[in-house]
């Protein structure tokens, strides 16, 4: 069990913030995913990969979590989070400007992807943080390959201009600093 959590571990904690945009919310997840895991490992059938089958179960409990609070599915989940801190992953080798430019661009990657509706942000997470294949997300999902398709394609669409608009935003407030220093 020590190996599968270290295994999957940052994967599975980083979709669990992305689905929930709260990292108090996401532990929580996390957690209640490994005790899913102990108690009915045994329905693991080994048809799908094992990350399949934990990212399943993790959006299950999002959806149920969701349904707790009065919404109907994840994809009624609206943003907003109080916890603003991007959830930064280890890198190996570049340089330390490199390490900070990847922090800066992965930053404001993950403060657009929380502006997104939530079925195009969970494709989006999957798709390219969690490099899923579109059947493997269909599958997590449980919607049609074609749906799955339309949400990436869409969700990469939505993504682009808000990228853009945060960086202009950036770059403005940047000039400001520059002008009175």
């Amino acid at each position: 069990m020590d190996q599968l959590i270290e295994t999957y571990q940052h994967r599975l904690m980083r979709y669990l913030m992305f689905l929930t945009g709260k990292r108090e919310v996401a532990e929580d997840l996390f957690q209640e995913v490994w005790i899913r895991v102990l108690r009915r490992g045994s329905q693991y059938n080994g048809k799908a990969r094992f990350d399949t089958w934990i990212f399943t179960i993790a959006r299950n409990l999002v959806i149920d979590l969701s349904r707790k609070r009065t919404m109907a599915s994840l994809d009624e989940m609206r943003e907003g989070g109080e916890d603003e801190r991007p959830f930064e992953i280890v890198q190996d080798g570049p340089s330390p400007l490199e390490q900070f430019e990847m922090r800066e661009d992965a930053s404001e990657v993950a403060t657009v992807l929380q502006t997104l509706e939530p079925s195009y942000r969970e494709v989006l997470t999957l798709r390219f943080h969690e490099e899923m294949s579109l059947e493997e997300i269909a599958t997590v999902t449980r919607a049609p390959l074609s749906t799955v398709k339309s949400r990436l394609y869409r969700g990469l669409a939505a993504l682009k201009p808000e990228l853009l608009k945060l960086r202009t935003l950036r770059g403005d407030a940047a000039d400001k600093v520059e002008v009175r220093g």
